[in-house]
């Protein structure tokens, strides 16, 4: 038998349409037991942190003396119902224009500066996730907004600016390509098979068992089997639900209690406080009916290896498709051999 194989081989990404070459029969240096990657210690108050109870943010208000989640819109915002007038869209030959119209937000999770998610008790994230959805019902409301996108770049790793636990909502007038590219994907897979394609790909991660992260009653992690980065992890409530809006409460606790588990799995990995980009993907929210999508967090760690990163280059960024150096039942099994209940990070 080729010594690449099961190492070597592409894989169909069906929400993508696309397919992923995996090559991790080039990665011939194993690791046991990671050593810690270096993170500098943080207090949990910073005066210079315009996040922190207290401190003045670029605007020059100050923030109120918060012990919970704080929540505003952002200074700088990338959209906004104050954007410069653009009375109409504007087309230039094939080109077009119009006004950045949306809200722009800012979620603190807690007014300590040093701790994350993961390291926050799980009752305390479940308050942020009610507050994911209150945001959500609220935003719905308004006319002009069609789509809600709440994101989290968390680590240095990604770039984030500010290391306050805290992530970024952007309501826009328009739907963001991702989220439109799967609903036209989930459409044509209904057409084509009669079933909704979210459902067969839980199903079959069910079924195979060894990429699942976290699994409880109402909510499921697993890293797929055409995931790009190394450790890219979807997780899902186990019913069906367009956004966050229609979750019931107890829903949405399973649905934390799932993520609690599967993001301190992934620092247990590397014995650090592990990066990643969180995406909170749900459908339109224009009054629409939208009932083959279905709701689900999107994290994509960039490391592939302790303090190694993995960069997009030629054929990824010039080519589009993506090639892969790990094998996602690899990198499942280490997240499964980690005992969430004995996380040591706790704050």
């Amino acid at each position: 038998m080729n010594s690449a194989s099961g190492k070597w081989e592409k894989r169909w990404h069906p929400l993508r349409e696309e397919w992923v070459v995996y090559s991790a029969h080039r990665n011939t240096r194993p690791w046991h037991g990671a050593p810690p990657v270096e993170s500098q210690p943080m207090p949990a108050y910073d005066p210079t942190c315009y996040l922190c109870p207290g401190n003045k943010r670029v605007n020059h208000q100050s923030n109120p003396h918060y012990s919970d989640i704080f929540i505003f819109e952002n200074d700088l915002p990338v959209v906004s119902f104050s954007a410069p007038d653009i009375p109409v869209e504007q087309t230039i030959g094939l080109y077009r224009k119009a006004r950045a119209t949306g809200v722009a937000k800012v979620i603190c999770y807690d007014p300590r500066h040093n701790v994350t998610l993961a390291q926050m008790k799980q009752d305390a994230v479940y308050k942020v996730f009610r507050a994911f959805r209150q945001e959500m019902t609220e935003l719905s409301k308004i006319p002009e907004i069609r789509y809600v996108h709440i994101f989290e770049n968390k680590g240095q790793a990604v770039g984030v600016s500010n290391p306050h636990p805290h992530c970024q909502l952007y309501a826009t007038d328009f739907v963001f390509k991702f989220v439109e590219q799967q609903l036209a994907v989930a459409e044509k897979y209904r057409s084509n098979h009669q079933r909704n394609i979210y459902e067969d790909i839980i199903r079959q991660e069910q079924l195979d068992e060894i990429r699942i992260i976290s699994e409880n009653e109402y909510a499921i992690s697993f890293l797929p089997f055409f995931a790009r980065y190394a450790y890219e992890t979807l997780i899902f409530p186990k019913k069906h639900h367009a956004s966050l809006i229609t979750l019931t409460d107890y829903e949405l606790e399973g649905l934390t209690a799932v993520f609690h588990e599967t993001v301190r799995k992934m620092d247990m990995n590397f014995n650090t406080d592990f990066p990643y980009v969180m995406s909170v993907m749900q459908a339109p929210v224009d009054g629409l009916s939208y009932p083959e999508f279905r709701m689900h967090l999107w994290l994509q760690p960039p490391y592939r290896q302790p303090g190694l990163i993995k960069y997009l280059a030629g054929p990824e960024i010039g080519g589009g498709n993506f090639m892969a150096d790990t094998m996602p039942e690899d990198k499942a099994a280490e997240l499964r051999a980690q005992d969430a209940k004995k996380y040591p990070f706790e704050k």
